[in-house]
């Protein structure tokens, strides 16, 4: 799965005693940049304005009304100024644009000064910025303050943008499933489903007990589970595991597949244990790890709150995400720890293929034997964003941080899919989320994109969040 790019509705800002001549070559210069990038776009004609551009509050309305009439083709807006550009006619056109804005100013060159030649948009983003704060309409401006379409700046611009409008525009209208109830010991992944509808994510819950009967319905001569056994058996190392339960966790994986499909989930989180272990004999690890190498979030322990997270983290990276655990102190590193889960990472975050293996922490509980499927390896070195979120009083609270995962050594014998994370500060980021009530998880993406999630969350999605 591959996440699309954004598909942009470009507006025009005009303002007559500037040189609206330029307008032609913007519109030029900005969609054969947009497309060479992989986006679609979508102009007002140009004739049905001045150079379909808008200036003035009527043409405001004339553009309005084209955004209306595209409603759901677009994902987000670049306000262009090619020339200084007129506020009133911008707030007219997009107070209700209901997507992210990006406000693009052209630079202007010193050798073209002249009234008749130059810009002025300079000045004229500040004051587009000035009256959108005025009315209460969000807006992103990236640094250099005027950049040209063909530059490389505009470039990384336009992806960073891009990354926004996927994140908000996927948060607004999220459908997360709970396959299985919240296991009682684990108080700390409960979640609030009405607070979670009230900012547009759905929440639909189902029982184990219906999951448990689809997996005994499904017989191993249907294709879908010979299309999925061939999948997980090259997806890791299965030396040395039943026959029996490899058939169970292939049965468990298609069922998931069908849920996801038949509700169109965008996340799930399941309840791993212990029933898994007790009644099937399985541990669903690897099951997740595939789905979540997917571009498809899978969190564990019914952790509603970082399936969320992952989603979010993933559309802003374009790249999987994984759920882990604020697990151990790395000797005497204190900007160092080790975060771990049972085996839900998925291959592409993995330095290689992992291993199934017996849960080897359950095993205590319900013997040996009785939990094969967790996907054990080591996480890959390199940069990671890291977050998480409750609810609190009817808002969603999150924080998000940046780290790196290091080449630093984890003891053979370490149980699960494990990596050193260093974060800067990690003491204080500790005692910040945890006086905060964050739980023991948090939500790893494989990529910087702190920043963006950030402004999506505060400026576009009205979240509470914090940057640790």
């Amino acid at each position: 799965m591959k996440l699309e790019k954004t598909t942009f509705a470009l507006f025009f800002g005009n303002r007559g005693f500037f040189p609206s001549s330029l307008m032609a070559s913007a519109r030029k210069e900005l969609s054969e940049t947009l497309k060479s990038m992989g986006h679609k776009i979508l102009m007002l004609d140009e004739k049905t304005t001045r150079f379909g551009a808008v200036e003035t509050v009527q043409e405001g309305r004339i553009y309005a009304e084209f955004l209306r009439k595209n409603r759901g083709k677009f994902g987000g807006v670049i306000l262009s100024l090619p020339n200084f550009g007129d506020e009133n006619g911008a707030v007219e056109a997009l107070k209700e644009a209901g997507v992210p804005i990006l406000i693009q100013a052209y630079p202007d060159e010193l050798d073209k000064m002249r009234p008749e030649l130059r810009r002025d948009s300079f000045c004229g983003k500040f004051s587009i910025m000035d009256v959108f704060c005025q009315y209460g309409i969000p807006f992103t401006a990236l640094k250099p303050h005027t950049v040209h379409p063909k530059s490389p700046a505009f470039t990384g611009n336009i992806d960073r943008f891009d990354r926004i409008c996927r994140v908000v525009n996927g948060m607004k209208n999220m459908t997360v499933g709970a396959i299985g109830a919240r296991t009682t010991p684990f108080k700390t992944v409960r979640i609030d489903e009405l607070t979670l509808q009230k900012y547009g994510i759905t929440t639909e819950t189902f029982d184990l007990s219906s999951v448990f009967a689809k997996m005994e319905a499904l017989k191993t001569s249907d294709k879908r589970f010979s299309a999925k056994a061939k999948i997980l058996s090259g997806y890791s190392v299965w030396t040395g595991v039943p026959k029996k339960s490899f058939e169970k966790i292939v049965r468990l994986a298609v069922v998931l597949d069908d849920m996801i499909a038949e509700y169109g989930f965008d996340a799930i989180a399941v309840r791993c244990w212990m029933e898994m272990q007790e009644i099937l004999g399985i541990s669903p690890c690897v099951a997740l790890s595939e789905i979540n190498n997917r571009l498809i979030p899978a969190a564990c322990e019914v952790d509603i709150g970082n399936a969320v997270t992952m989603f979010a983290l993933s559309r802003a990276a374009g790249s999987v995400a994984t759920c882990l655990d604020w697990n151990n102190n790395y000797g005497e590193e204190e900007n160092k720890c080790i975060l771990f889960h049972c085996g839900p990472v998925p291959q592409s975050m993995m330095k290689c293929k992992g291993k199934i293996t017996d849960h080897a922490i359950l095993a205590n509980s319900v013997g040996q034997g009785c939990g094969y499927g967790c996907n054990s390896g080591r996480i890959s070195p390199g940069p990671f964003t890291f977050g998480s979120m409750l609810t609190v009083e009817g808002d969603m609270e999150f924080y998000i941080g940046e780290g790196r995962f290091t080449d630093d050594p984890i003891p053979a014998d370490f149980f699960g899919c494990a990596g050193v994370a260093e974060i800067p500060d990690l003491q204080e980021v500790l005692q910040t989320i945890g006086y905060l009530g964050h739980r023991h998880h948090t939500s790893v993406v494989p990529a910087c994109v702190a920043e963006t999630v950030i402004e999506a969350f505060e400026d576009y999605l009205g979240y509470g969040v914090i940057g640790v």
